[in-house]
Parts: C-alpha cells; structure tokens; sequence
C-alpha cells in the first residue's frame, strides 16, 4: 500500500510539471501584435516628421492662462481694505475658521 501510494503520488506529480513544458517562449512572443500595411516606409517616415515639427514641447494641461487686467493697482487695494473694514471678506486669525 505504501509503495502504491508513493507511485501515484510521483505519477501526479510528474504529470502535473509536465504541463509546464507547453509554454511559449520566455519573451511572450505570443502576444505581439500582428497587422498588415499597405503603407511604405517612406510615407510613415514622413508623417513622423511632420508631426515632431507641429507638436509643442510644453506638456498637456500645463498652459496658464494669462488674464490682462485693466483695473488701477491702487484702487484694487482700497477695494480690499474697504472689504476688510466693512468684514465683507475675512482678515487675519479669524479667516482659518
């Protein structure tokens, strides 16, 4: 009994590593993408150029945008001295409540 459980035992397992010798290569070559062209090189060459000479250099979603503003610096701050007095707008310690 012993001897036929050891045997099975190693059948099973022998049996199971064997499903490992099925895989593809190491490179996961089996999962390229595969497609046809009708398109020559020449013309792939050339679209890539033209579109490294159109593209910015700045990154996506990094633009400022720019405001000119057309109001006095100095009545700008009496605006906001005045809302101060008047407690419009909150000043000092008492704002972070």
């Amino acid at each position: 009994m012993n001897k036929t459980a050891r045997f099975l035992s190693i059948a099973a397992v022998s049996a199971f590593a064997a499903f490992g010798a099925h895989a593809d290569e190491a490179d996961a070559s089996q999962f390229a993408t595969k497609f046809e062209t009708n398109r020559t090189r020449a013309e792939v060459a050339a679209e890539a150029s033209s579109v490294a000479q159109t593209r910015s250099i700045e990154p996506a979603g990094s633009r400022v945008v720019t405001y000119k503003s057309t109001a006095d610096r100095a009545a700008v701050r009496a605006q906001a001295a005045e809302a101060v007095r008047t407690g419009t707008i909150p000043s000092g310690e008492i704002s972070a409540m």
